[in-house]
């Protein structure tokens, strides 16, 4: 039975036709998986029915009832939670706050108190019910990203939601994280309650989803049981094309050495790290959720002081005490969370490409916008961003060109050392190879890699060399031929030190 019917939704925006007659149609206690490259109008689809957008035409049906004019307040109050990649809490507050946040019981002695005993004892009973090892009166910022994904989850559930939209939601999760969260989603969905579940990561989507929608482009292609699909003809649906290879890995000319840290050290944090990178070779970081990985690129890139230790460029010794001095000695740093720390989102793209270069654009104060213009749309084209122009804010630009943007500024400001943190985080199959071939282009060029990732068969599938760290140290170097993915979770988890 079909509980939510979307048909023929049309939206457009200013130079985009975001949904083309785009419809979905979920059924009750089902996971129903939403699938599509990035721009092929998953989030607009999903942001018109919590009430964020507005629809242009088409049909809305909940229940059997035909929803108009849905606001977030009315979405809400239909029982429909959304759950974004950028999680919604308020990290200082406690998880029961943050549970019923704007919702609070009030006491009936005190008129306008919080009736904090029904507050932490509700809160208890929805953890309780979701089989939550977690405090109601624990601040969030203390918690894990895991642990705050569930609170996400519980909040939904206070809210009698019927159905939960779910945007990524383990795209910062490790292996047994992901084994506990869907857990909790088979124990959602046996209640009855349906799940609309957006994801990159097509390995996951047989072991979690019922059925598939998949579009492009904006409009929907196909819908399908999950059981009866396969990763390439998801991939041919999303692309319109077949991709012959997931990690196009090109052979290539490994030079001699162009970095290496010795004896690095910073607190507790990273320990005694030892490694080199040479020209055209690419070297994967593997290591689990807190191993240290994004704090020794950190500290490599100078925004984190280290203790000890020293960094080598071309055999000489350097000293990196600020990013600006990173970026003066030829380094780049793709970051985990490009929208935090590696774009400035209400800019323009052009602006953004030359951030890190802006110095050479500059004469007595006054930025030369014909050069700079010039520059970046020859970058436009070259990394195939898809924009309406250099002037278009990169906050309206889908997860993929994003990461085409960062790329771009660091490529523009002749970086020939990259530290690539998560490059491929939330960003579709196409846009992955994308990213994948842009990184052999690098280093065919001479350009290192220091590649960080969470998904072991892109660390596998596109590095030279593989360091795996625990704890801050670095536990183990593998040579390509070497590595799997047992063998690499064997050291990420602890299991005994070896240098190949």
């Amino acid at each position: 039975m079909s509980i939510l019917e979307m048909t023929n939704i049309n939206k457009s925006f200013p130079g985009v036709h975001a949904l083309i007659d785009a419809s979905l149609t979920v059924r009750a206690g089902e996971v129903h998986i939403l699938l599509g490259e990035n721009g092929a109008g998953k989030s607009t689809l999903v942001k018109i029915l919590s009430g964020a957008y507005s629809l242009d035409s088409g049909s809305i049906t909940l229940h059997g009832e035909a929803l108009s004019h849905i606001t977030p307040k009315s979405a809400q109050d239909h029982g429909i939670s959304i759950i974004y990649q950028e999680l919604n809490l308020v990290p200082t507050l406690s998880v029961a706050e943050n549970i019923f946040l704007g919702r609070e019981p009030i006491n009936p002695k005190v008129p306008g108190k919080i009736w904090w005993r029904r507050l932490w004892g509700d809160a208890k009973n929805i953890l309780q019910e979701l089989q939550l090892d977690i405090n109601p009166k624990a601040v969030v910022r203390d918690l894990g990203i895991a642990q705050q994904q569930m609170v996400e989850v519980a909040k939904a559930l206070s809210n009698n939601a019927r159905i939960i939209v779910m945007d990524e939601p383990t795209a910062v999760l490790t292996e047994n994280e992901i084994d506990n969260f869907f857990q909790i989603i088979h124990k959602i969905k046996s209640d009855g309650i349906s799940i609309i579940y957006i994801s990159h990561r097509l390995e996951e989507l047989k072991r979690i989803g019922d059925r598939i929608t998949v579009m492009r482009d904006g409009r929907t292609i196909s819908t399908l049981n999950a059981e009866d699909s396969t990763i390439p003809e998801l991939i041919r649906l999303m692309v319109g094309r077949e991709l012959s290879e997931k990690f196009p890995r090109e052979e290539k000319e490994i030079g001699e050495e162009q970095f290496r840290v010795k004896h690095l050290t910073r607190g507790q944090v990273i320990k005694d790290i030892n490694f080199h990178i040479r020209k055209g070779e690419i070297l994967g970081i593997a290591g689990l959720v807190g191993s240290g990985r994004t704090e020794l690129a950190r500290a490599i890139f100078g925004v984190d002081k280290i203790t000890g230790g020293e960094i080598y460029i071309n055999n000489k010794p350097v000293h990196i005490s600020s990013p600006h001095k990173a970026i003066d000695y030829g380094l780049g740093f793709v970051t985990e969370d490009r929208k935090q720390f590696g774009l400035v989102l209400p800019m323009s793209v052009g602006h953004n490409i030359s951030l890190a270069k802006l110095d050479a654009y500059t004469k007595r104060g006054r930025i030369r916008l014909k050069a700079e213009n010039k520059d970046a749309q020859r970058y436009i084209q070259r990394l195939n961003i898809k924009t309406t122009g250099h002037d278009q804010k990169v906050n309206n630009l889908s997860g993929g060109n994003q990461q085409k943007v960062v790329l771009a500024k660091w490529m523009l400001s002749q970086a020939d050392i990259f530290i690539f943190d998560e490059p491929t985080r939330g960003i579709d199959v196409g846009a992955k190879i994308e990213v994948y071939a842009l990184m052999n282009e690098l280093v065919k060029s001479g350009a290192s890699i220091m590649m960080i990732s969470s998904e072991l068969p892109e660390i596998i599938g596109m590095s030279d060399r593989i360091m795996v760290m625990c704890r801050g140290e670095m536990l183990a170097e593998l040579e390509r031929g070497d590595a799997t993915q047992e063998r690499i979770l064997y050291y990420a988890a602890g299991g005994g030190k070896y240098i190949g």
